[in-house]
């Protein structure tokens, strides 16, 4: 299969963190309806064609969204989910739930692209251009503000991806 053809048939994602999402718990039902979102954004996704899906790993969204896609999965073995990871340093100082949740996580998908080995204060931003560039739709779980997910969502607009925003609450 050509570039252009995976590229077709991918989606990627972007999110807030959890300090950025208004609850304080996954159990809040806003956050349950943005989970329901995101799967039936998934689900639409695989419906128009999309077989691959890139996740970037990080805590809040990125979690939901591997979530969602490894569940797409179980129903339709041809999804594949890919790990895109900005270092190895990733998960090391975050709290043991979460670290654990992301080695779960990332054991589950398909297969891992480390952007590069050692942090630096660039290789966020790497990871999110590498999964914009592989691309043709974006997912985003998007509230307006500025940081990451705001850069990530700019730079898809101007590489031409379709772009889908699903604010945290509606």
């Amino acid at each position: 299969m050509s570039v252009g053809a995976r590229r077709e048939k991918t989606c990627c994602f972007t999110g807030h963190r959890p300090e950025k999402l208004p609850w304080k718990s996954e159990s809040d039902p806003r956050c349950t309806a943005l989970k329901e979102r995101l799967r039936a954004a998934v689900e639409q996704a695989y419906a128009d064609g999309f077989r691959h899906f890139i996740c970037g790993m990080a805590r809040g969204a990125d979690f939901y969204f591997c979530e969602a896609v490894l569940a797409l999965r179980e129903d339709h073995p041809e999804v594949k989910v890919e790990a895109a990871i900005p270092c190895e340093e990733q998960a090391a100082r975050w709290g043991e739930a979460d670290r654990a949740r992301y080695f779960a996580l990332v054991e589950r998908c398909d297969w891992e692209t480390m952007v590069q080995r050692r942090y630096d204060r660039w290789c966020m931003l790497k990871r999110d251009r590498y999964m914009v560039d592989q691309a043709s739709r974006i997912i985003a779980v998007y509230n307006g503000t500025l940081g990451g997910t705001m850069y990530t969502v700019t730079y898809a607009v101007r590489q031409g991806l379709e772009l889908v925003i699903l604010p945290p609450e509606e």
